[in-house]
């Protein structure tokens, strides 16, 4: 049994209300249930009501002349333990079929989960062979997950967001273009500014003590986290607390903005950051100090265009919607965000803008948003 474990579960007695047959409301086909898990996913990050899936896969051996026999009777089986406001479909088509048990509320999620699969478990044994018993596997799955970045595969549960797969497959030919424009972008880029790179490498070693590349951990596509690479713009060993309090703040929207540059405008970000070096404030104003992020989209860990990667104690200060946007696309160096206002806008327009892009994208988009960045880079609108 796979279980993820966050948010809360209803109780026994709750499951056990208002039942009716599965085949009276009639089995959702993969693609309308995949849809349902989607809007139950952004159900929930408005209630803040978890939402349980469980999944009875059975396996090749009943794809025969019994299964659609066997079929009936799982069916008939999973109406013990689902209510008229359950959803029942197809996860995968005459393989795995799925149920989701909806707006649950806190309790002790071990001991129902327990219940609910020994129910389940009594009932599809009473009602199938124990040959076609064996060859059932059952699993559950809680959203939202809990998001471990101690296990080096990603955090979030891929079988929550069979959706996000199901569109990455309608745009295969968008996602090759995308590569290819990735990969040909960042080595002409990396070739043609090398000079540039060495000047800011040695003034770098000039100006401080330490290497001249910074490395952090950055969360990337469905949570998986990278090595992330700029140019060095603040001195070494030095306390990011002061960083983590105002990043809090900003997603929480409690953030003031601050005045940038003396021009009157303000930014959400801190602005007297005695961790930055003389230099530091220079490339940042430019931009100059995200060249090397050309390395990452070579290797394939980001993207030309997309959201900016976010440093894990930001994603676990994320409101639930708030990590769709580490979920549905790769992290870019440029995008919606920066030619739109950058640190000018509020954190949550920001994510805004970068689901606006993930739900929209296409090369032709990226290109559009390429030849707007050279102008935010010059005014450095938002930059700091």
């Amino acid at each position: 049994m796979n279980v993820r474990r966050s948010g809360g579960i209803a109780t026994l007695e709750t499951l056990s209300a208002h039942i009716s047959p599965v085949e009276d409301r009639g089995v959702l086909n993969e693609a309308a249930f995949h849809r349902m898990i989607s809007l139950e996913r952004k159900r929930t990050e408005r209630s803040r009501k978890p939402f349980l899936l469980m999944l009875l896969d059975m396996g090749d051996g009943l794809q025969s002349d019994t299964h659609e026999k066997a079929l009936d009777k799982i069916l008939s089986a999973l109406a013990l333990s689902t209510r008229e406001t359950d959803v029942t479909g197809w996860y995968k088509s005459n393989v795995v079929v799925g149920v989701m048990f909806t707006e649950f509320g806190a309790d002790d999620r071990n001991t129902i989960l327990t219940t609910l699969m020994t129910r389940v478990s009594e009932t599809l044994r009473t009602n199938l062979s124990s040959q076609h018993f064996d060859q059932i596997s059952i699993s559950f799955h809680l959203f939202p997950e809990e998001w471990n970045y101690d296990i080096p595969e990603r955090p979030s549960n891929p079988t929550l967001y069979p959706d996000l797969a199901r569109r990455d497959n309608s745009k295969k030919l968008f996602c090759a273009l995308k590569r290819i424009m990735d990969t040909v972008g960042s080595a002409l880029a990396l070739f043609v500014f090398s000079p540039l790179l060495l000047l800011i490498a040695l003034a770098i070693k000039l100006t401080s003590r330490g290497p001249v590349f910074f490395r952090q951990k950055r969360v990337g596509q469905y949570g998986q986290q990278f090595v992330f690479l700029k140019f060095r713009s603040m001195y070494i060993n030095n306390d990011a607390s002061e960083h983590k309090a105002y990043v809090k703040q900003l997603i929480a929207g409690s953030a003031q903005s601050q005045s940038a540059n003396g021009d009157g405008n303000s930014v959400y970000k801190l602005t007297k950051d005695s961790r930055i070096t003389r230099i530091g404030g220079f490339l940042r104003r430019t931009s100059l100090d995200e060249l090397p992020q050309f390395i990452n989209v070579l290797k394939g860990e980001m993207s030309l265009v997309g959201p900016r990667p976010a440093i894990a104690y930001e994603v676990e200060a994320y409101d639930i919607w708030h990590r769709r946007r580490v979920l549905e696309a790769k992290p870019g160096i440029t995008g919606l965000w920066q030619v739109n206002g950058r640190s000018r806008i509020k954190f949550d327009d920001m994510v805004r803008l970068d689901l606006r892009y993930a739900k929209t994208w296409s090369p032709w988009m990226d290109l559009k948003i390429l030849m707007r960045t050279p102008a935010a880079v010059v005014f450095g609108d938002g930059a700091y």
